[in-house]
């Protein structure tokens, strides 16, 4: 019994100390209501617009950064090797390597390499989109929820492709939904573990000069060109890849020998884990 007369007591002493904020509050509730009715309607419609919009935008922000794409995809000449680097990052087999792929693979999965680390990984849903030129339109069904591109190149047959490989990379550097949203484009040259092939400064010299030849034969019929979106370059100058609005880098792999750490770099810095 005394212990629970004890607890009336402090009850007691705590609804006599709360009394006064009790009090204060009332004050400022009044105080506040007073201040209301003195505003005119139509400024606290406004006011309370403002209020909804800015807290829907913020909102809206928030959700954006949360649904941030993890879209990556692969792309690039038949026979650069797109399919084997595609089942390499998935589960660290070639497969013995592929066919040519008549259909897009795709895949939604934490990459091998990560697949015993501790902890929440955010996976990446990776394209790999078939190079036949009758098929690559499909890129285009891909693009706008790219988060990165990489372009594969075939590092030892690169001198008879080059021309072709600049003219498809020209076209994917040129379309709207690239340039718009700025995704980077990660010039992957495959099959680097060869004697015979060639460097990737080499490969992205080439490029470069390639892509400066259709620059200057394309110039002339730009206004009229459908079949790309915006031009490449600054005017006067010699084209570099540093002039891109997008950032285009240029990493070596191997997919048969599972040498693809740039590549999962590449990856990571714009899926972040």
């Amino acid at each position: 019994m005394e212990g629970i007369e004890q607890w009336k007591d402090q009850l007691e002493q705590l609804k006599i100390q709360l009394e006064p904020w009790k009090i204060q509050l009332e004050q400022w509730l009044h105080q506040a209501i007073e201040y209301l009715d003195q505003i005119p309607p139509i400024q606290l419609y406004a006011a309370i617009a403002v209020l909804f919009i800015s807290t829907l935008l913020l909102f809206s922000i928030r959700l954006f950064k949360r649904t941030k794409s993890n879209t990556i995809v692969l792309t690039g000449l038949s026979g650069s090797g797109k399919t084997v680097l595609f089942y390499v990052l998935r589960d660290g087999s070639s497969h013995q390597g592929t066919v040519t792929s008549m259909e897009p693979n795709e895949g939604t999965f934490v990459l091998n390499s990560e697949s015993n680390k501790k902890g929440k990984i955010k996976p990446v849903h990776l394209v790999d989109v078939p190079g036949h030129s009758r098929l690559r339109p499909k890129l285009d069904e891909f693009l706008p929820q790219a988060a990165g591109i990489v372009f594969v190149v075939d590092a030892v047959e690169f001198l008879p492709s080059c021309p072709s490989v600049s003219e498809y990379l020209y076209d994917i550097l040129t379309k709207a939904s690239v340039v718009k949203k700025k995704i980077p484009v990660l010039i992957c040259c495959n099959k680097s573990d060869k004697v015979t092939a060639h460097t990737k400064v080499f490969i992205r010299k080439q490029i470069e000069k390639e892509i400066e030849k259709l620059r200057a034969s394309r110039s002339a019929i730009s206004a009229a060109d459908i079949s790309n979106d915006f031009t490449l370059g600054v005017s006067g100058e010699v084209f570099s890849f540093t002039q891109c609005r997008n950032a285009v880098t240029v990493a070596d792999a191997s997919g048969l020998n599972g040498e693809v750490a740039q590549v999962e770099k590449f990856i990571r810095e714009h899926v972040k884990p």
